[in-house]
């Protein structure tokens, strides 16, 4: 089984689109690889000095964000870019229906978790590990610095939990179906 959690890097901002996650110029790309540096290039952050090659977002395996993530268009490039840049986790308090689909049949947890939660993680200081417990629907979020940690919970349909047990869709299929 997989285990899912890591380092965290946090954006502070509702409504990020694919094409903010992978813009969509790399679209003729023919494999995941060539999209690993280009994971959020056009993201921008009102009132932020965000950078996507910042050692914080390389080493992330978990981002936490606010609400919409992934809305615009349904291609599944966004999710490959996390994928190839091994973020395992994405919380929001909610996610753009087809691509939080993607997320499942590519293997990443697209946890949704409550508004207030989600506020508790941002607040908490300096460097934030998050470990996800697939078995309780728990998530904790500790900070390195002070110790302090935030819980939350949340729930999954049982076949994306089964499809992000196995790897995502095709070692799923490859289990079910050899």
């Amino acid at each position: 089984m997989n285990t899912f959690g890591g380092p965290a890097f946090f954006i502070d901002r509702s409504d990020i689109n694919t094409d903010e996650i992978i813009p969509a110029k790399y679209l003729t790309e023919i494999s995941k690889k060539a999209l690993k540096p280009h994971l959020l290039e056009d993201l921008r952050l009102e009132n932020s000095d965000f950078d996507p090659r910042s050692p914080a977002l390389q080493k992330a395996t978990v981002l936490v964000t606010r609400s919409n993530f992934g809305c615009g268009s349904s291609r599944e490039h966004a999710v490959w870019a996390l994928e190839v840049n091994d973020i395992n986790v994405v919380i929001a308090d909610s996610f753009a229906r087809i691509f939080r689909q993607n997320m499942f049949n590519c293997g990443i947890l697209a946890l949704e978790a409550a508004p207030e939660d989600i506020e508790k993680m941002f607040n908490l200081k300096g460097e934030v590990e998050i470990q996800v417990d697939l078995d309780n629907g728990r998530v904790t979020a500790q900070s390195r610095e002070t110790g302090e940690r935030v819980e939350s919970s949340f729930t999954m349909n049982p076949f994306d939990l089964k499809l992000v047990r196995a790897g995502g869709w095709l070692a799923y299929a490859d289990q079910q179906y050899s």
